[in-house]
């Protein structure tokens, strides 16, 4: 029993141990499990400078120096972990961090404490400041290492060798979005389930991290894929202090825009080889067909030329007779669909492996390399082309001329080769087109000929050696000469040069204009007193195509007929039909410049175009002339020929007057005049004659009329 009066041993036990506590010489402070200060002595008062009131309930990092603020949450950790029989860690050093910012050097020792509310943790701070000078090169290294995880770009995560957080940067909880309430539980298995619902294959990630633990020392490198399409580099490596383990060091890296890039980078690289996938195709296809072009067949053609070969090599140069036709009175979209349909077809004809091209224009080209029968090829591609095509609503009936040059194993260029194919062409061409024709020396001598003309033709013309022979034109009805025709003439070597021959070589070299503006000139002087007897009287001048595409043509004709004194009435020119289809507007221009000046225009050989009969009343024409075809079917003069009554008639009710040329007897002449013709030329009235010979051109002309007058009268 105690002692009356006696003071309570339980109370004295208390006060004693409190006097105890408040006079240990080193700061003492008791840590609840959140780290909140729940207790301290005034030691700690005075080494850190807070006091009992501005500490206790408050978290304890900020009595810590930068580096060290998660270290007692470790240590807490760990004792425990480790149970009652390490209840008390050795003593460790720190950094504490004083109110005033100041920071100290201490000796730090911990102890697990078990009461009734819980474990908490005792802290004993001693400072060191008193024993040695602060260690300012630690301090800066924990400084410098601190500001270096912040700053770098990698999301950093430390962790124990238990599998516990010990650290992250924030570049960590950005980039994982981790929100900050629930690492502030400190609740690492909460944090690691919000993690794995991120990404894509979160037992993977799982797999990986106990491999690690597994094998403490290994280092790794994946890659990790996410939900919401990032995507994070991760790098693993253990954390090692002297060479002991004592965790895990994980560092993450956004890799998305980098990869979104290389992505980027990468579909560039194939647009750009489908880009020259493409112009490689262009530049060796032709656009419109799809065959090759003019550079791959040279290529190709070369190459098959090279070298040892066992066959032959064959070149089938053609090109469309009278394309430019289709283009003319159907546009170029049917142009461009025939050339198609043409291609087509020059495929079907030959091997897979053979090579179809297109030169240009109307103008292919078949390359076969031992074939066995190039002929064969050949009569197939012009019975190919000759089936007909529907092309926007018109049935075409193509042709073509096609030359065939062959090089067995004597070496050919592939110049000659082909130079060889086309004097073929031509050959075909001049043989009446519409079919092939295989090259032979004696075609060479032919084009040698064509240049040979052409040559000499330029060198006429430069020296003004085209002359004019006239053949007059009668009217029956006026019994008399009413009209010469001019034709050009060429004396070479002193023999007349047909006008069929070098007509077509002066419009395909472009001397046709200088030679139409010669005879024009030549007509005016030499008629010049035979058109001045009468106002009536005319001069007919043919003309191309060629020279009405000179916009200037109108203003010289003109210009010329008024320096010759000759009036423009008295000027007849005649064109084809063929002019009136060509899409340069200048042609109809100028020839409704000279119509309306009084130059009359006629449409030369009648009947043998396109649907002349059909388009006469569109032509701005003032005259028509019958091709002597049709008067050539006039033999007896009994005929029934409705077909030259209609045309007379026809041209008659649209205005226009008419010619019959080619006039060879008085039947033809009579059966003509009967039929109302206005007007007749032929050898019955005279052969065409020069200056000198105009007289008696006259003379005979009108014996003709005699004797044909004479034969109606007896009629």
């Amino acid at each position: 029993m105690a002692l009356q009066g006696s003071p309570d041993p339980g109370a004295v036990s208390g006060q004693y141990y409190q006097a105890i506590i408040d006079s240990l010489p080193d700061a003492l402070l008791v840590l609840a499990q959140d780290g909140t200060v729940v207790l301290m002595n005034p030691a700690a008062e005075r080494v850190f400078g807070y006091s009992r009131q501005e500490l206790v309930g408050h978290d304890h990092r900020i009595i810590l120096a930068e580096g060290y603020r998660l270290g007692f949450q470790r240590f807490f950790k760990a004792l425990r972990a480790g149970g009652p029989e390490s209840s008390y860690g050795s003593p460790f050093e720190a950094y504490g961090l004083r109110k005033d910012g100041t920071e100290f050097k201490g000796e730090i020792a911990c102890g697990l404490l078990d009461i009734a509310a819980g474990h908490c943790m005792s802290v004993s701070v001693r400072d060191m400041t008193h024993r040695e000078e602060p260690d300012d090169g630690l301090r800066e290294a924990m400084s410098l290492l601190s500001a270096t995880l912040e700053s770098t770009a990698d999301g950093i995560l430390v962790v124990d060798t238990g599998g516990q957080i010990a650290g992250v940067n924030e570049q960590f909880v950005s980039m994982w979005g981790i929100p900050r309430e629930l690492l502030a539980t400190h609740d690492d298995e909460a944090v690691i389930r919000y993690v794995l619902g991120l990404l894509k294959g979160p037992q993977s990630f799982l797999d990986k991290v106990r491999d690690l633990y597994e094998h403490p020392l290994a280092e790794s490198n994946d890659v990790l894929k996410f939900t919401d399409g990032r995507t994070f580099e991760r790098y693993s490596r253990p954390q090692k202090v002297a060479d002991k383990v004592v965790g895990r060091v994980w560092s993450f890296r956004d890799v998305t825009p980098r990869l979104a890039a290389q992505d980027q980078a990468k579909q560039a690289l194939a647009d750009l080889a489908e880009q020259a996938e493409q112009l490689k195709a262009l530049a060796f296809q032709d656009p419109l067909t799809g065959l090759a072009n003019r550079k791959l067949f040279h290529d190709q053609l070369a190459e098959s030329l090279r070298g040892n070969r066992s066959g032959t090599v064959d070149v089938l140069l053609l090109d469309l007779d009278d394309f430019k036709e289709v283009n003319d009175i159907l546009g170029h979209h049917a142009g461009d669909e025939m050339l198609t349909e043409v291609a087509r077809r020059l495929r079907s004809c030959v091997r897979p492996d053979d090579t179809v091209a297109r030169l240009g224009g109307d103008e292919f080209v078949v390359l076969l390399t031992d074939s066995p029968e190039p002929d064969d090829v050949a009569e197939s591609i012009v019975a190919s082309l000759n089936v007909p095509m529907w092309i926007d609503g018109t049935m075409l009936r193509p042709s073509l001329s096609l030359g065939l040059a062959s090089a067995s194993r004597d070496v050919v260029a592939a110049s000659e080769l082909l130079r060889q194919a086309d004097v073929a062409m031509y050959a075909a061409k001049a043989a009446g087109k519409n079919r092939y024709m295989r090259f032979e020396p004696h075609m060479m001598t032919a084009l040698v000929q064509r240049t040979d003309m052409e040559a000499g033709l330029r060198l006429a013309v430069d020296s003004r050696q085209i002359t004019v022979h006239y053949q007059p034109v009668i009217s029956p009805n006026l019994g008399e000469v009413v009209q010469f025709e001019a034709l050009a003439r060429w004396r070479r070597d002193g023999n007349l040069v047909p006008p069929g021959q070098f007509i077509p070589t002066a419009e395909r070299s472009g001397l046709i204009s200088a030679i139409g503006m010669q005879v024009m000139r030549h007509s005016f002087v030499e008629l010049q007193p035979w058109l001045a007897g009468d106002a009536g009287r005319s001069v007919a001048v043919n003309i191309s195509g060629v020279q009405l595409k000179d916009c200037t043509f109108a203003e010289r004709v003109l210009r010329l007929a008024d320096s010759c004194a000759t009036a423009p009435r008295q000027l007849v020119l005649e064109v084809t039909e063929s002019v009136f289809f060509d899409p340069d507007a200048h042609v109809i221009r100028q020839l409704d410049l000279l119509r309306d000046a009084g130059v009359r225009v006629a449409l030369d050989d009648f009947g043998t175009g396109y649907s002349s009969l059909g388009r006469l009343q569109e032509l701005p024409v003032d005259a028509v002339k019958i091709d002597r075809s049709f008067v050539s079917m006039v033999r007896t003069g009994a005929e029934k020929l409705p077909i030259l009554n209609s045309m007379i008639n026809m041209a008659h009710s649209l205005g226009l007057t008419v010619t019959a040329e080619g006039i060879e007897t008085a039947a033809q002449a009579n059966y003509l005049t009967n039929l109302d013709c206005d007007s007749l030329q032929g050898y019955l009235f005279s052969h065409p004659e020069p200056e000198s010979g105009l007289e008696l051109a006259l003379l005979r002309s009108a014996d003709a009329i005699d004797q044909m007058r004479g034969i109606r009268l007896e009629g």
